[in-house]
């Protein structure tokens, strides 16, 4: 089966999917696949400089602070990004998880945007790690994120309230990595599986 786990910026669903990875799942991240298409996708590379000019790569490279600039102060800029990527890493994700499955019972794939892209029929679960939003503002500030930017990118995500409605598996990250550590062992044990070590 194909579990997703996704919550809002600075919910704790990276470090959830870690406590996945750490326990020998297979596990891919929507983010990781967004770069690697973005950089070695010529078709896309072109794509996105017709959209946001020539700054969008710099050596050669996806010029991230600029992009991330342009996108997320602009609800329309971001639209056309998501256009462009979303559905190269929808079909990199159906692919790698079919590959993936072959040999393993499970496979956990971590994206912020499972709602707003309209992903959720690819997983058999969706798991949302919720958390307060000054505990996230804090959890995203110590990580050199600045308020503006947590402000634009949380505009551009679906409410953690319409997010609860629609999740299969609720958890909320307000305490310590020990307690989510838990709740993670928790998810296991309710579907039935066991640590892969």
């Amino acid at each position: 089966m194909k579990i997703a786990i996704t919550g809002n910026i600075g919910s704790g669903k990276s470090t959830f999917t870690n406590f996945a990875e750490d326990s020998n799942f297979p596990v891919l991240r929507a983010d990781s696949i967004s770069n690697y298409i973005l950089e070695t996708d010529e078709k896309v590379q072109r794509m996105v400089v017709k959209e946001f000019g020539k700054e969008s790569f710099k050596d050669g490279k996806p010029n991230k602070s600029y992009l991330a600039k342009e996108v997320f102060s602009d609800p329309i800029k971001l639209q056309k990004i998501e256009s462009i990527l979303h559905p190269k890493v929808i079909k990199s994700i159906e692919k790698s998880s079919f590959e993936l499955l072959q040999d393993n019972k499970v496979v956990f794939i971590e994206a912020a945007l499972i709602y707003e892209a309209d992903m959720e029929d690819l997983f058999e679960y969706v798991v949302l790690i919720a958390a307060e939003r000054d505990i996230r503002l804090k959890r995203k500030i110590s990580s050199g994120i600045t308020e503006a930017d947590f402000c634009n990118r949380e505009l551009n995500q679906i409410s953690e309230e319409e997010k609860k409605k629609r999740a299969d598996f609720i958890f909320s990250n307000n305490s310590t990595k020990t307690e989510l550590k838990m709740k993670f062992k928790l998810l296991l044990l309710t579907l039935g599986l066991k640590n892969n070590f």
